[in-house]
């Protein structure tokens, strides 16, 4: 059954990255997190950090909020996991935002993930027995407008892991939980009138998911949570009150480090990883801008880049694509992506599609996903 969990682990989607000179893999706790929870974010390649907010900046720059033109809203997210394999694994949203004053906001979130109902046997010929492992988060943010153009925000995360099994079948494994802290920035400048049309810079900073190690067995293993650093900029071309196209990067690198060979023997042995285990979350973040194997070269490749475009008619109508990418040290993923989104008075629908580019199978290949949100009236 152990070689079971490491498979599902394995299609969870890890964050991973992998060196041909030393076969050093980073491997990451609840990779949930990573995934995006609407489909706005994931119909422009996963790109968020500085684009306009909206109900779901939780996950990606709470600071945002306090520059959104409504008072209040609620997001709901439903992503579709694996779908092509097995059809009750999802990632689950939600999200509530309110701006007190024009200066400050607050918001709540939860992230419900799924694995569905596994049968588990220890021989073929053992009764079945149900499970129904799943993951939550549950965030909380505040943010504060530091001037008429730039805030910042801060956000508290409680995570818990239960994939469990039964005490029927033997396993060491417990439920695990975590708590960690999101730390961001946002700006969004004045708008400037150019001959053809007017034009906005927008960037932002988020470090999320910094919090202590956690653990899913009784033998003491810890693993890191995907702590992460979150680069975003942006720029809007306003062509009038009815129509404007955002173009938004974003570049993330995990603050988690890679195992070592600490003996220096050539290989990455138990020893390494018992001395990799003693590593806590602080050392494991500094340590992740110096460990690569490959020196500066290999430490650039650990960052990972989307390219986002929006374009929206009369407030109505979004159109939307993106681009991801990035190396093997991360996990080796490139895929496009396409989205739409209608409003409707007070509500918003978004949809998005994603189409790998990678030799590496997305888990998120040919999958719709699905978000909804309600902001209150101006």
């Amino acid at each position: 059954m152990k070689s079971f969990i490491v498979i599902l682990f394995t299609f969870l989607g890890f964050s991973k990255a992998l060196s041909q000179e030393q076969n050093s893999v980073i491997t990451t706790a609840v990779p949930f997190l990573n995934i995006a929870s609407d489909a706005r974010s994931s119909g422009m390649g996963d790109v968020g950090v500085a684009t306009a907010p909206d109900a779901f900046s939780m996950q990606w720059n709470a600071s945002k909020y306090v520059f959104s033109d409504k008072k209040s809203g609620i997001g709901l997210g439903y992503t579709p996991y694996l779908e092509s394999i097995i059809s009750d694994i999802a990632l689950l949203s939600g999200y509530y935002f309110k701006k007190p004053t024009d200066r400050s906001a607050f918001s709540l979130g939860l992230r419900y993930f799924t694995l569905g109902a596994i049968e588990l046997r220890q021989f073929a010929s053992d009764p079945g027995v149900i499970t129904k492992p799943n993951e939550i988060a549950i965030d909380g943010s505040y943010a504060l407008k530091l001037s008429p153009r730039m805030s910042m925000g801060v956000a508290g995360r409680f995570i818990r892991s239960n994939l469990k099994f039964p005490q029927e079948t033997s396993i060491d494994s417990r439920a695990a939980s975590s708590f960690s802290v999101d730390v961001s920035a946002f700006y969004q400048g004045d708008i400037k009138a150019f001959p053809a049309f007017d034009g906005r810079w927008r960037w932002g900073l988020n470090i999320s998911n910094l919090g202590p190690k956690i653990a899913y067995d009784a033998n003491g293993q810890e693993d890191f949570l995907p702590s992460n650093l979150g680069l975003g900029l942006g720029y809007d071309f306003i062509y009038g009150p009815n129509s404007m196209l955002a173009v938004s990067i974003d570049l993330n690198k995990f603050l988690v480090p890679m195992p070592q060979d600490y003996n220096e023997d050539g290989v990455i042995d138990s020893a390494d990883l018992a001395e990799f285990q003693e590593l806590d979350f602080v050392s494991g973040i500094l340590d992740s801008f110096s460990d690569a194997p490959g020196g500066l070269s290999d430490e650039l490749k650990e960052w990972r880049l989307g390219i986002g475009l929006e374009y929206t008619l009369r407030k109505i109508f979004m159109l939307r694509t993106g681009y991801f990418t990035e190396s093997q040290f991360t996990g080796s993923r490139r895929f496009f992506s396409l989205g739409t989104g209608v409003a409707f008075k007070n509500f918003q629908i978004d949809l998005s599609y994603l189409f790998s580019t990678a030799q590496v199978r997305n888990p998120l290949e040919n999958t719709l996903r699905f978000s909804l949100s309600f902001n209150s009236p101006n």
